[in-house]
Order: C-alpha cells, then structure tokens, then sequence
C-alpha cells in the first residue's frame, strides 16, 4: 500500500525508536524529565522564541494558545479556511469561550492588513472586541501553500498597532521555510506564539510544540495542566521529537515529490492539478466523470491511499516514509484505476 493520505502517517525510524528505549525520564509536572527539558530548549531555539512547551497534539496547542492569549467572549480574526475553523471541533468556543470572526483571506489564506483593520472590534459596553488574529502556515486546505514573510508581518503589524496579540499555527512551519528559502525565525518573529508538530514530516510518532516568550509558556503549562495535557516521564515520547528536530533537511525530498507526483498526475486523463508548494498536491476529480468517492475507492483498490478534500478534490500528502519509486508507481496506479470509464 502506497499511502498518501497525510505525513502524519509516518512512522518512527529506528534510531526514533532507540531514542525512545534509552531515553532519561523525570516527572514533565514536576518539571524533572531531563528529555522534555532538552526538547523544549531545543525547540524554542529553532523558532526564535524564548520558551517552548511540549504538548501531545498540535490541535491541543492551538487550543491552549487561543485560550491564554484571549478573553472569553472576544474574537479571534482567522480564514475561513484554517484548520483551527474547519477541523477542531469548535474547541475556540468549547474551550477558551471565543467566537470566530472568519475572513475571506486570498486564495492563499494570508490576511491582508485592510482585512485585519475591518475586522477588528473595540471593546466596549456591548462588545467583548478582538482578542486574537490568526495564521496558518502552510495552510493545509490552501493547498499547503507557503505564505511568504512580509505578509506574515504587514497583517501582524496590522493586528499589534491595535493591541491584538497573533497566533501562527504553524504545524508544517518547516515545510514553509523549506520551500521559501527562508530560516524559520523569519516566519516567527512577527508573531507572539507558534505551534508546530513534530509529528507530520519531521516523523515523530507523537507531539507538538508550542513556543513563544517565556510569560506566555509559564500561563500555557497551567493551561496544559488544565485541558488534561500534564505527562509524566514523557521522555520516552519527547526523545524522538529531539531527532525529528534533525529532519527538516529531509523536507526538501518530500517537496521534490509533491512535485513529481503532481506532474505525473497531470497527465492523467480528467485531473487538474495545480503545481504544489509544498508535500501537499491537491487533484480536481470532475472531469473524469466519477464522484471523489469513487475515485478513492478506485485508488484504494490498486493500494493508493488519499484524503477526500471537497466536493471534487481529493489530496495527496507526500512523506518520508514514501520513496521516489513508490512516487512513481503511485502516478502508474492512479492512471490505471482513471482509465476505465465510470
């Protein structure tokens, strides 16, 4: 089975595993397992910010974050399209007690500063008023597009002339900077908190992390504490995520993929496959006459995984768990399940 459905299919590697076996472990609550200590310090390093926080899943940093950041009953200034609004189940409001003013960002999903300003509410007697703006990085139903530095920091300088801190959810942060050419620092320091997984391309079989100055870490352990995320000798999870930190050089392979898979299925009768910026390759089913359902189950037939993305677009997410060749085979399958008519 070739599965492109996601990278966070990936599995742990072997050294991964040895990490994990051998790994120095303490009470995390306590503040004594040597390994997260090591990751956190790691990590917030990597992306600029004084202080990190290891936490299980991307989805709970984003929630923790929304929930020190904001008041309750403020709003939180984020694209419709962004996984926070599409896929967390409403946490903003089930968690931190915000509402959502969603905006019609660019077909890339970056606001722009006149959107922000137009956004924005004052507090006042009736109103609770912006409490956060929100990014996303790459922005995975965009297409996993990079979206570039100086509009991170035009909507971020939007948002603080008005005193609204910005949250980047940044779980393929290092998939942006691959692509971009850019250290990720310069993604991150137009933004008061990040989140980023270490579980999606850089391979680990758990955790995230979210990172910003150390006030707002110190506020998001309690909240951590909070939404049922203090771990104990979590060194054993934490230990692989210190050798994902060592992967991002391998994204670059996985783009090169993304790549290649797009081209190849380009060529297949009835796809409409934009160029790919990232490891994500979005394909336009309509014209092969067939439902995006059944063009799964096609795939699936000839061991080909992918995600169901809309009501014609089906996504493929290339990882480094998938080689070059199984890139190729995976064009020759998609091609074979296609050539049949509906």
């Amino acid at each position: 089975m070739i599965d492109l459905r996601s990278d966070t299919v990936t599995k742990p590697d072997e050294e991964m595993r040895e990490a994990a076996r051998t790994a120095a472990v303490g009470d995390d609550v306590y503040g004594e397992d040597p390994t997260v200590n090591e990751l956190e310090a790691r990590a917030a390093e990597a992306v600029g910010t004084e202080a990190a926080l290891y936490v299980p899943s991307g989805t709970m940093g984003n929630q923790i974050a929304a929930r020190v950041h904001a008041d309750r009953g403020q709003e939180v200034l984020a694209d419709r399209e962004s996984h926070v609004v599409k896929y967390e189940l409403g946490g903003l409001a089930q968690h931190a007690g915000l509402q959502v003013r969603m905006l019609d960002a660019d077909p890339r999903g970056v606001p722009t500063p006149q959107q922000v300003a137009e956004g924005y509410v004052e507090e006042d007697l009736h109103r609770p008023g912006t409490g956060l703006l929100w990014f996303e990085n790459t922005h995975n139903a965009r297409g996993g597009v990079a979206i570039a530095p100086e509009e991170i920091a035009a909507a971020a300088e939007a948002a603080h002339e008005r005193d609204v801190p910005v949250h980047l959810d940044g779980a393929r942060v290092f998939n942006a900077a691959t692509a971009l050419d850019v250290s990720v620092t310069e993604l991150t320091r137009h933004v008061d908190s990040v989140l980023f997984c270490l579980s999606k391309g850089l391979g680990a079989p758990v955790g995230s992390v979210l990172a910003g100055p150390q006030a707002f870490v110190e506020c998001a352990r309690r909240t951590r504490k909070l939404f049922g995320g203090g771990m104990r000798q979590a060194g054993i999870a934490a230990a692989p995520g210190l050798r994902a930190l060592e992967n991002v050089s391998d994204l670059e392979r996985d783009h090169e993929h993304a790549t290649r898979l797009a081209a190849g299925l380009t060529e297949v009768e009835g796809l409409e496959v934009p160029d790919p910026e990232t490891n994500i390759v979005l394909a336009d089913v309509e014209g092969t006459g067939l439902d995006v359902d059944a063009v799964l189950e096609r795939l699936r037939d000839r061991e080909v995984l992918a995600t169901p993305f809309g009501p014609t677009t089906i996504r493929f997410c290339t990882h480094r768990d998938v080689s070059g060749d199984e890139i190729e085979e995976a064009i020759d399958r998609v091609g074979t399940a296609l050539e049949s008519p509906p």
